[in-house]
């Protein structure tokens, strides 16, 4: 929710686009769909990239977390040591 908040407020004030949109345009980056609104000013531009990028940043960030566990117990049931991945 904070990251749909921070995109909410970035495309409300440098977008210059109403609260819905702004929410619209957030979750739609912030999912992987892609913008919606044309950003038209260079700061809404700079501001749209920024927010693209971290949300694909968050997004891998999140998935090796979510995922290390899981590679880490799959390594010790097939009994994978430290010299094997060498």
């Amino acid at each position: 929710m904070f990251s749909v908040m921070v995109g909410m407020a970035g495309y409300h004030h440098f977008g210059d686009i109403s609260w819905l949109d702004s929410f619209y345009m957030a979750c739609m980056i912030l999912t992987g769909m892609g913008p919606v609104v044309e950003m038209t000013s260079s700061s809404a531009k700079i501001f749209s990239s920024l927010f693209a990028l971290y949300s694909g940043v968050a997004f891998l960030s999140i998935t090796a977390v979510f995922f290390a566990p899981i590679i880490h117990r799959l390594l010790h049931i097939l009994h994978v040591e430290d010299e094997d991945l060498k």
